[in-house]
């Protein structure tokens, strides 16, 4: 088997040697591209807070595949697993409710790095960072549709207090793990049916949001973006964090913005708009997700809205302003299978934009259109897939759809047998 990769790979490193692209450099930058695995797969967005609260803010997650995480050292035991199954060094991306909290009842407004002590040694233990979100959603609180942009006050007050609380755990993680935290602001605010005032619940957002990143926190330790979306199910008709009032908050507060795959028109690709926020922001994050129709969160497949997506990271020619997170909760499948389908296509993605062979960009750049659009096509015939393959064989991972029967061994043993 080793014989042929590396047979295969000899192949394709001489066809990319033709187009001038060194595929020793691509598998060396890939190996620098970390993406963040989101551990709501593994439990289906439940958390550890017991409360017996409903998701809301036009979440849903559908299916019953048997053997979901049930607790903390599950839902970790199920992410090494998938860890080791993906080439390169990863990251995991955390929401509030995940925390331990000993059976206490611990509302959204009290949480402390201390409830999140396990993560951070786990993290250490697996040499990876930790990404951190406020939990605005499947909590009394949010009942109503509204968080950080509340009319009342008081509701207001508790949600702009657990987003601080978020900002000083990130802080903590990234400290402690020594590399920054990505801590991410999203509130699913918004009316079902058309509202007679659009601006004031955005006034109110925006004086939360000044209010949550009033702190300056070190950028080594944390860094801030914020998420917006174009609808969701109960807020079809406005959302209060929208991409224009994002954008805008962004370029003026010095935050990151979020791009979700899965939070614009459905005819419209983040893709596109990686390039035009990047001239005025120094940094984004990306959740690269799979919408069908709305915003589904299906698995993320190696389709061309994924394949722009990596090429315009790769093509910045900074993939480090460009933080990689993944969003998506199937329930249907086997959810670890379900991260390492879904992270081993961003990774095959990105790869084939840093395949891409130069003389594109220098036929574009000389006005010849013609050569631009034919080697565009023969790029997409290149043997990418032995790279592939010899950078999951020199990362000591399965290659090929190998990675399966390791999973299928786990749920014989683990997964299977939870109730």
């Amino acid at each position: 088997m080793v014989g042929s990769i590396d047979a295969a790979y000899e192949i394709a490193r001489e066809r990319y040697a033709a187009h001038g692209v060194e595929t020793a450099a691509a598998v060396a930058a890939l190996a620098k591209i970390p993406v963040s695995l989101h551990c709501w797969q593994g439990d289906d967005v439940g958390g550890f807070e017991h409360d017996g609260g409903t998701l809301g803010g036009g979440l849903a997650v559908t299916g019953n595949y048997p053997g979901k995480a049930r607790t903390p050292d599950e839902l970790r035991a199920d992410l090494a697993k998938a860890l080791s199954l993906i080439p390169g060094r990863q990251r995991v991306n955390l929401h509030a409710f995940y925390g331990e909290f000993g059976g206490k009842k611990v509302d959204r407004d009290a949480i402390e790095p201390a409830h999140f002590a396990g993560w951070i040694d786990w993290a250490k233990a697996q040499h990876i960072g930790l990404d951190f979100n406020p939990t605005c959603f499947a909590h009394p609180k949010a009942a109503d549709g509204f968080t950080l942009s509340h009319a009342d006050m008081r509701i207001r007050n508790f949600w702009i207090e657990h987003c601080r609380r978020s900002r000083e755990i990130g802080a903590a993680m990234g400290k402690a793990l020594g590399t920054p935290c990505v801590t991410n602001v999203w509130a699913p605010d918004g009316y079902k049916d058309t509202p007679a005032d659009r601006l004031a619940p955005r006034a109110r957002l925006a004086a939360a949001l000044d209010d949550v990143f009033a702190k300056p926190l070190p950028p080594e330790h944390v860094l801030d973006a914020v998420e917006p979306k174009l609808f969701g199910i109960g807020t079809e008709s406005y959302t209060t964090g929208s991409a224009e009032f994002y954008l805008g908050y962004c370029i003026t507060r010095k935050k990151l913005l979020c791009l979700d795959a899965g939070h614009f028109h459905p005819t419209e690709s983040i893709a596109d708009k990686i390039s035009s926020v990047l001239l005025y922001l120094p940094e984004i994050l990306l959740h690269v997700s799979r919408g069908v129709r709305w915003d589904s969160d299906h698995v993320v497949t190696l389709s061309e809205d994924l394949l722009a997506i990596a090429r315009e990271i790769v093509a910045t020619g900074a993939p480090e302003r460009v933080h990689v997170g993944l969003d998506y909760f199937d329930a249907s499948i086997n959810r670890i299978a379900a991260w390492a389908i879904g992270t081993r296509n961003m990774q095959k993605a990105l790869l084939v934009g840093l395949l891409e062979p130069p003389r594109i960009r220098e036929a574009e750049a000389a006005g010849d259109f013609t050569t631009r659009l034919a080697f565009q096509e023969e790029a997409k015939a290149l043997p990418w897939n032995a790279v592939w393959d010899f950078y999951c064989a020199s990362q000591g991972v399965p290659v090929g759809a190998a990675w399966l029967d390791d999973v299928r061994a786990y749920e014989r043993t683990v997964t299977g047998k939870r109730t």
